[in-house]
């Protein structure tokens, strides 16, 4: 049987998770500058099974517009150009002597635009993950015996609060990552 302070801390946790995980994928999204972290979105079909880029290579920046991926086994060469190619970041990777070069192309406004989509589908699928987990905490304070009344309108209130803090937080970074995106 769980408390109600129990309740309160997993949704906590849950909201943190879902406000983390848009973190990261809002820094892997490009703004004209390269950044390694650029790629952290980018699955590798590698032995049989879909791996992290960062598993099956390294990344590095050795310039503001390149990127390079060093595999460290050769033979996953071309599937790791191809998951470069297939993501949705609109790259196209060239093999040179075993180092996968990925040179970005300069943003123009519609990519900005596009980009801007992806950021803002990105951000909805924070919030979702949010009310996801306010809605969870909500069913289990319902199903709570032996509580009165008021202390579950008072979690609930603490939940709603909880709530518009985490979707005000990913309000804000949409808001950074957009002008980042958009400034020319």
């Amino acid at each position: 049987m769980m408390t109600i302070a129990q309740i309160t801390r997993e949704c906590r946790a849950a909201m943190e998770k879902s406000l983390e995980s848009s973190k990261r994928e809002l820094a892997s999204i490009r703004t004209g500058k390269a950044t390694t972290s650029l790629l952290d979105t980018v699955r590798v079909d590698a032995y049989g099974q879909m791996m992290p880029l960062n598993q099956v290579g390294s990344v590095s920046a050795p310039e503001t517009r390149l990127l390079t991926v060093t595999p460290w086994d050769k033979g996953l060469t071309s599937a790791i150009e191809k998951a470069l190619r297939e993501s949705d970041l609109g790259l196209n990777p060239m093999t040179q002597a075993g180092v996968i070069r990925v040179p970005l192309p300069a943003l123009n406004e519609q990519r900005r635009k596009d980009l801007v989509k992806v950021v803002h589908k990105l951000a909805e699928e924070a919030r979702i993950g949010i009310r996801h987990a306010r809605t969870d905490a909500r069913d289990k304070l319902k199903k709570l015996e032996k509580q009165s009344e008021d202390d579950v309108k008072q979690a609930e209130k603490e939940l709603q609060k909880l709530h518009d803090e985490q979707i005000a937080r990913i309000d804000e970074l949409l808001k950074g990552k957009e002008a980042e995106i958009m400034e020319v």
